[in-house]
């Protein structure tokens, strides 16, 4: 193996071709004349280790073997720790395939592999060199990863046709700036939507992103679960269940719909019969709120985001095993005197702090993952012209005093998930302004 630089990602090491820098991270520093190891995606693939051990626990993937391809493989990383962390009775039944076009990176991944073999000596890793639309269709995977440069749209439809009949789909989407209505021709073209540009942009995004699986799932007679979705950093991310049933996706439409952004009384009160938002006086309109697709709405009205996803886009039994312990249990190992990085005692404990940073929230908002409203807190007093942003753990108790469900967001601004009526978010909030 080449002479290169020895580095650890959870608790999985993996020799690198390079140094890293701040110029070869993210998606714009692909160069294949090189293996690509990205590290902004490092909580990416600490979630992915966590939410695979809760999924097969479950029962949901059955007793036997599982086979699972990481389809856009790269340095392999995300795969061998798959199989390193996960524990051994678990990572016994895992056939996993790494494919890639870049015949050099599959190359280093297996060197990797071989070198740094899982801690427990179990799991198979093999490799495909080509196209992963062509090469992931010669049998049924229970779990497909995609983590492609920019949008995820060219490899979908192969990917849900390759799935077995219960099986779990995680799609990776760098092009944010598409997603999220920055670039609006773009968002149009890939996604066949349009999103407004505001603070709820990324989670309009995700929602988006649901929406065209969904779409492409009930067209091979398939439908989705959402289980996990993020927004971290660079890139937006979703893992759902796919399960072949006609019957079920035939109820796509009731998931799939419209967020309006400063709703109109109509719109207000339509979002209500259609139990999309909490019943609520209109003294006080929402900041936003959802509309079932069948609603009449102007395309061209800048105050509207879809066709997106709907319903909930997180499982609660699933968000709720994102435990530090589980974290920590999985994706670390102890600092050794004697070790292959020359890492110090506080390197390891840095890394521990990476991988517990990637999780925070996630097992708060499991409580509220079925509920409607997403507050963010920047933005709820100036709405209401209350003067400075309220703190959102305050907010939360007031609202949890009042008898409802309340809690922080993984989303990447200050923000919580309620239950609670719009007014009953208002009376909370002027409870937290000064007196004047």
């Amino acid at each position: 193996m080449e002479k290169g630089l020895i580095h650890l990602e959870g608790a999985t090491l993996l020799q690198l071709t390079h140094k890293i820098t701040k110029e070869n991270l993210g998606p714009s520093s692909k160069d294949s004349s090189r293996v690509f190891y990205n590290p902004a995606m490092a909580g990416s693939r600490t979630r992915s280790v966590i939410l695979m051990k809760n999924i097969i626990e479950s029962g949901f993937l059955g007793d036997a073997e599982i086979y699972a391809i990481d389809g856009l493989s790269a340095s392999g990383l995300r795969a061998r720790r798959w199989l390193n962390e996960l524990p051994e009775s678990l990572a016994e039944r895992m056939r996993i395939t790494i494919c890639d076009l870049n015949e050099k990176s599959l190359d280093w991944a297996i060197k990797n592999h071989l070198r740094f073999p899982p801690n427990h000596g179990q799991g198979i890793l093999k490799q495909r060199q080509g196209d992963f639309r062509t090469a992931v269709l010669d049998q049924g995977w229970h779990w497909v990863d995609v983590d492609p440069f920019g949008s995820p749209m060219p490899f979908l439809d192969t990917a849900i046709q390759s799935l077995a009949r219960r099986a779990i789909l995680e799609v990776s989407a760098t092009d944010t700036a598409a997603l999220t209505g920055s670039s609006k021709t773009a968002l149009l073209r890939r996604y066949g939507a349009r999103v407004k540009t505001d603070g709820l942009a990324h989670d309009s995004g995700l929602r988006v992103l649901l929406a065209c699986i969904a779409r492409n799932a009930a067209s091979h007679d398939r439908s989705i679960q959402p289980i996990l979705s993020i927004w971290d950093s660079h890139h937006l991310r979703v893992s759902v269940k796919v399960t072949k049933s006609i019957k079920i996706s035939n109820e796509l439409e009731k998931n799939l719909g419209w967020r309006i952004a400063g709703p109109k009384i109509d719109e207000v009160l339509a979002s209500m019969d259609a139990k999309l938002i909490p019943k609520s006086s209109i003294e006080s309109l929402p900041m936003h709120c959802f509309l079932p697709l069948s609603h009449p709405i102007d395309r061209e009205d800048k105050r509207i985001s879809g066709p997106l996803w709907i319903g909930p886009i997180g499982d609660s039994e699933v968000m709720s095993s994102f435990t530090e312990e589980e974290a920590l249990s999985l994706c670390t190992t102890n600092f050794e005197e004697e070790n292959l990085l020359s890492w110090t005692e506080r390197d390891f404990d840095l890394e521990k702090r990476r991988i517990l940073r990637s999780i925070r929230y996630i097992e708060d908002e499991a409580e509220v993952a079925d509920c409607q409203q997403l507050i963010l807190t920047d933005d709820l007093a100036s709405w209401q012209n209350q003067g400075s942003p309220p703190s959102p753990n305050i907010m939360i108790q007031l609202l949890r005093e009042k008898g409802f469900k309340a809690a922080r967001s993984h989303y990447s601004k200050p923000s919580f998930r309620t239950n609670a009526s719009w007014d009953t978010i208002v009376e909370c909030l002027k409870k937290t302004q000064p007196p004047m």
